[in-house]
């Protein structure tokens, strides 16, 4: 790293420690800002309590304790992150906020861990109906596609309750998106923001269509005819007469896809977004609200990766290599909601659009003893990635009786993912003398797997969920309410992927050493008469399905004053299956089937033992279904982590016993303190595992471990100190330092004994393979970091918009798969970040409301490190350096 680099951090770190006092001091006097912008409504909701919460059969109130902290009135231990809350933090969107929030870490950028459970365990819900996911190694949602904008609050439930699905091991995430707004407003935003290791650097990109910047392709990516007609065919390639494949491959978008170029000074990040709602009377009682967001984001990211791997980390490694790669992230959101309320009676319809699309190109350098020892190996990777997100819901919240209530939701979502020409190309230099080799000093592609190569990879995914549910409750006392509920849901998903290989039997060595496009032009296709390879698998296509009844019955009661409990069992029953699609008539359709039934039982008791002082203790049963691409024995390759996954179509469900107990005291309104310790105990965990071959390609898949214990402590706390008494001057009477911190300990072990055996995906007939070939017994389960911690100090005015925060957060390493052939597990090291955050309200030209957000994200410089290590020899599988981000916003309300 730099010098002058280094001075910069350094200074951002003394300016942000300082800058609380510093900015608010110079500040120049601004008139409070007005009720009528959303801005101020969400703050005076959050320091009035009132937060928008819409979860399936809770109201979110202890009977006979109404209190304006919810996590207080809540009958489950929840967190709640109101649109003030989040704003605090100033994270763009979801998954950054949620990483603030005791015992949880984000992963991957929008992968939430819950206590150090992976992301299997976490459930997602919008507005408390299901979600897709539009990843597809994935089930649950990567919650970095939901931008801040369109989201009201977001409540984290760790403690099981039985109107939630069964699918809950570490805890349920509810997104509520915005509803009726209290008055009129427009807002516009717009922001920029530059990372030190991308923004002005070196990087890699390739053209692809002129609307690229837009985040949809202009079809010059579809799937081309004759492939098309291909797929459908049922014929193998390896069937297909040379002429035809030829013709397949001229069709092709060539030079638009394949030629990477450099750019030398990549442009820096920006943003917009527009929102808008209002509201009108209907009648004497009626009200109905209108809701519109949109918004674009258009990112770059550069990281120069060092990736490695070996199979005996006492020597040097057997792979090495560097890896830049440049990606252009372009997101659009848009929300659509309208609400209205006639008098007690409520309904919300809400519909959301999410669109995320990754360019990337990559450009790689390094050695493989695997292969041809001391040769180089340069690949060439180009991709486009679109996700995209359509969900519409109606959720109505009726009051029938004054004691009986009805809540109905219903919804639909399809979510996609479209991976067309995933091209990668691979140049080798053997540096051998030149008597030997010929072209020895250059890099070469013959396109014929030993030495060089050419893919294309088209993949597509499609997802549709729907979604119902009917919870009725009856309140026969102040004391006593009783619900019961149904809910329903149909998943069916459709993923294709197909790998296409170059071939070439005697391609002369002057065109081995053309570029891409040329090497891959209609013209050298015929004339050197080159082919298809079809590597896609027996089954390129699978189809899965999961459908899920479940009903409920409730009860939440105040025992005697101030002992509560809510309890209830839930009995659900999921048919889930994955099948193979025979598209080349073998014959074969491989189906992977788990058909189970569960009762989960939960309960959760609350004993306030004076005001503001509380304790709980929780017990429940839930489950873990394996996720649809992991349920069969086809590889994939993971962009974030560069490898090679394969499914297993032996997983069987897991099944988890979850207890807690904690006290909680609270101070004021939004001021606490609580103390946890928890413990689970889970049968057949999923975990991943890794092998590498002779040739150190490595592949990372799935088995059932026997058992797996996890127990832990957390504390939380979250103040509030007036500085009114500081001084007889006006500055400090209006402000306040906000002090928030958390800490969790978590530790997990694995439960391998003599006798207990595992299926991998190679297993075909005999005995079944022992566990301990795959798990050691006592190593912490995949994911789970030992320590988290996150903490907050800041500054900020309780009269108008002024908040300057300094955010802390650590998390200790922890395991992203088990080791090959029982070595030392694959670590990733998260770290310590350090981020700055800056509001201030300011008054425009004509009185105009509006807010400059100021943010410096990473100041310390993390890098993200993923290894093994033994005897102090570390082998890294991936580690590159994160940089520092920089980054300014102007909101204007109207």
């Amino acid at each position: 790293m730099s010098q002058p680099l280094n001075m910069a951090r350094l200074l951002l770190i003394s300016t942000a420690l300082v800058a609380p006092a510093a900015m608010a001091q110079n500040a120049a006097p601004t008139p409070p800002v007005t009720s009528g912008t959303p801005t101020a409504s969400e703050e005076a909701d959050a320091q009035a309590g009132r937060v928008d919460v819409s979860i399936p059969g809770s109201d979110i109130i202890v009977t006979g304790r109404r209190t304006s902290n919810i996590s207080q009135a809540a009958p489950q231990v929840v967190n709640v992150l109101s649109a003030a809350d989040i704003k605090r933090t100033g994270e763009g969107d979801i998954a950054g906020s949620l990483q603030r929030v005791t015992g949880l870490s984000v992963v991957s950028g929008g992968y939430v861990y819950v206590r150090g459970l992976g992301d299997r365990y976490s459930l997602a819900l919008l507005n408390g109906s299901p979600l897709p996911s539009p990843e597809p190694l994935k089930r649950v949602v990567p919650l970095d596609i939901f931008p801040t904008s369109v989201i009201a609050s977001t409540l984290v439930q760790k403690s099981y309750s039985a109107n939630f699905p069964g699918e809950f091991g570490g805890g349920v995430i509810n997104l509520t998106t915005k509803a009726i707004p209290v008055e009129s407003y427009l807002e516009l935003s717009v922001g920029s923001s530059a990372n030190t290791e991308t923004s002005g650097q070196l990087g890699y990109t390739y053209y692809g269509a002129k609307s690229d910047w837009t985040g949809f392709d202009d079809s010059s990516r579809d799937v081309p005819p004759l492939l098309a007609d291909a797929f459908k065919s049922g014929v193998p390639f390896s069937n297909m007469p040379r002429g035809e494949q030829q013709a397949i491959a001229m069709q092709f978008l060539n030079a638009k896809t394949s030629v990477l170029q450099r750019t030398n000074s990549l442009p820096f990040n920006f943003s917009a977004s527009l929102n808008g709602g209002t509201s009108f009377d209907i009648g004497s009682d009626g009200r109905m609200g209108l809701l519109l967001t949109a918004s674009y984001s258009n990112k770059w990211r550069t990281r120069e990766t060092l990736q490695q791997a070996s199979t005996d980390l006492t020597q040097a490694p057997g792979k090495t290599g560097t890896q830049v790669n440049t990606d252009n992230d372009v997101t659009v959101n848009a929300l659509f909601g309208v609400g209205l309320e006639l008098g007690d009676q409520k309904i919300r319809w809400t519909n959301v659009f999410i669109r995320d699309t990754l360019k990337r190109g990559a450009l790689s350098l390094g050695q493989n003893n695997g292969e041809i020892e001391g040769a180089d190996y340069m690949k060439q990777n180009t991709a486009w990635y679109e996700r995209q997100l359509i969900d519409t819901q109606l959720v109505g919240e009726f009051k029938l009786a004054d004691a009986l209530s009805l809540d109905l939701r219903g919804g639909y979502a399809n979510s996609q993912r479209e991976a067309p020409y995933e091209r990668e190309f691979e140049y080798v230099r053997t540096n051998r003398p030149l008597a030997i080799d010929p072209v020895g000093d250059r890099f070469i592609n013959a396109l014929n797997r030993q030495r060089g190569d050419a893919s294309i990879t088209f993949s597509d995914l499609n997802e549709d969920l729907w979604s119902a549910g009917a919870d009725l409750s009856y309140k026969f006392s102040p004391a006593l309410t009783l619900t019961a509920g149904y809910a329903f849901s149909d998943t069916k998903r459709t993923s294709s992927r197909y790998e296409l290989h170059f071939d070439a039997t005697n391609l002369p060595i002057g065109a081995q050493q053309m570029r891409p496009d040329y090497l891959l032009s209609d013209a050298a296709i015929q004339l050197y008469d080159m082919g298809l390879l079809d590597f896609s698998g027996n089954y390129p296509v699978y189809d899965a399905a999961l459908r899920v009844h479940a009903g409920y019955g409730q009860v939440k009661a105040e025992l005697v004053p101030g002992l509560t409990i809510d309890a209830g069992v839930r009995y659900e029953k999921g048919k889930q299956s994955v099948t193979g699609v025979d598209v080349y008539n073998s014959g074969l359709t491989p189906v992977n089937r788990i058909d189970k039934s569960y009762w989960l039982p939960a309960a959760t008791v609350t004993f306030e033992a004076s005001k503001g002082l509380q304790f709980r203790i929780s017990g429940s049963k839930t489950i873990a279904r394996p996720q649809f691409r992991e349920l069969i024995a086809q590889p994939y390759i993971d962009t974030e982590s560069n490898r090679f996954y394969r499914g297993n179509p032996f997983l069987q469900d897991s099944e988890l016993w979850n207890a807690e107990a904690r006290a909680e005291w609270y101070m004021g309104r939004d001021e606490r303190l609580t103390l946890a310790g928890f413990w689970k105990k889970i049968d057949n965990p999923i975990e991943t595992y890794t092998t590498i071959n002779d040739k150190y390609d490595v592949t990372t898949s799935f088995a059932n471990a026997p058992e797996a214990t996890l127990y832990g402590a957390e504390i939380e706390a979250q103040k509030y100190l007036p500085l009114d008494g500081w001084s007889d001057g006006a500055f400090f009477q209006t402000r306040r330092i906000v002090l928030i911190g958390n800490y969790t300990y978590t530790k997990s072990k694995l439960k391998v004994s003599d006798g207990d055996t595992t299926i991998p995906y190679s297993y075909t007939t005999g005995p079944l393979p022992a566990a301990s070939d795959y798990f050691q017994d006592g190593v912490p389960l995949t994911g789970q970091s030992d320590h988290l911690v996150n903490f907050q100090i800041g500054l900020e005015d309780t009269d108008r918009l002024s908040q300057q925060t300094l955010l802390l957060t650590y998390a200790s390493p922890r395991v992203t798969s088990r080791g090959p052939n029982l070595q030392p597990d694959i670590k990733e090291k998260p770290g310590l970040t350090l981020d700055f955050v800056a509001r201030q309200g300011v008054k425009l030209p004509g009185g105009i409301n509006s807010e400059f957000k100021f943010e410096a994200r990473n100041i310390t410089g993390r890098k993200f490190q993923e290894f093994q290590e033994m005897d102090g020899n570390k082998v890294f599988y991936n580690r590159y350096k994160i940089g520092t981000t920089i980054a300014a916003s102007l909101t204007v309300a109207f």
